[in-house]
């Protein structure tokens, strides 16, 4: 069914569609403009609810900055989000490729018992981790907070059935040719892997980015803490400074919504083709 609007030939049901999506997308949206709009307020007009701020109260901003060495914890947030990033990519094109490409014995066994692993609740294997972290001597280090997570059952799925994609002929020609699978993975399949690769590194990177529990158990200095832990010092016994807080997630997550506008078009690409193939 198709109707005129302004002279225009619109079919219903992908008006009805663009219309679902639209809302979808407001709503989605709308977290964030309560978190800005929020942000401006002073502390009455967040107690009395109120949604539009009188003024735009810039100062919200400087106050929440030094009230906690924020500088400090972007050092650390940026440290071990990149160095947990680049060790998960890693450790998961590596393992990927082996689940993909390589032949041995108990090798879909193995790699089922692997998934069979992200069935189990993070929460049931916290505190043995955080017994293992202080047995070593890790706790209040940066270790802590990398190791932990540098391997991912998840990722390692992801980035398997893109690397099973890959035409077996490209592999054959590269082993007549002398390439080793080190070699055949970082010239062959690497490059033509790009976008599954990269999806991994964004959402490993945006995960350590959002770290909060596992940090604040296995760390108490703010020396070595992330930034969302940094948040946490806004809730206090006397009441929650809810637009200083607002202020401070706001130049908290500012980082990673430039760095998705930076790589859209490959990470959409990647969670479009990851996970679909072979």
């Amino acid at each position: 069914m198709r109707f005129r609007v302004f002279g225009v030939r619109i079919d219903l049901v992908r008006a009805i569609i663009y219309l679902i999506l639209t809302v979808g997308a407001l709503l989605s949206l709308f977290p964030f403009v309560w978190m800005l709009l929020t942000s401006f307020k002073s502390y009455g007009e967040v107690a009395t609810g109120t949604f539009w701020p009188s003024k735009l109260r810039w100062e919200n901003y400087v106050i929440a900055w030094n009230s906690q060495p924020f500088g400090r914890y972007f050092l650390n947030t940026i440290f071990v989000a990149t160095t947990t990033t680049s060790l998960l990519v890693a450790v998961s094109s590596l393992a990927a490729y082996a689940f993909a490409r390589m032949e041995f014995v108990g090798r879909d066994t193995v790699f089922m018992l692997f998934l069979a692993t992200m069935m189990i609740p993070g929460e049931v294997t916290m505190i043995p981790n955080f017994l293992i972290i202080r047995r070593l001597g890790w706790y209040n280090t940066y270790t802590a907070q990398i190791v932990p997570f540098i391997a991912s059952p998840f990722y390692i799925f992801l980035l398997r059935q893109f690397f099973r994609s890959i035409p077996r002929e490209l592999q054959d020609a590269a082993i007549l040719d002398g390439c080793s699978h080190f070699c055949f993975l970082f010239r062959i399949v690497a490059p033509l892997s790009k976008a599954a690769i990269l999806t991994v590194a964004m959402l490993g990177f945006i995960g350590s980015w959002d770290a909060f529990l596992w940090p604040l158990i296995v760390t108490s200095k703010p020396e070595v803490r992330p930034i969302q832990v940094g948040l946490r010092s806004f809730v206090v016994e006397s009441g929650t400074q809810t637009q200083q807080l607002m202020a401070a997630a706001a130049f908290t997550i500012a980082p990673i919504i430039a760095l998705y506008f930076l790589v859209q078009k490959q990470f959409t690409e990647g969670i479009m083709t990851s996970g679909l193939k072979g």
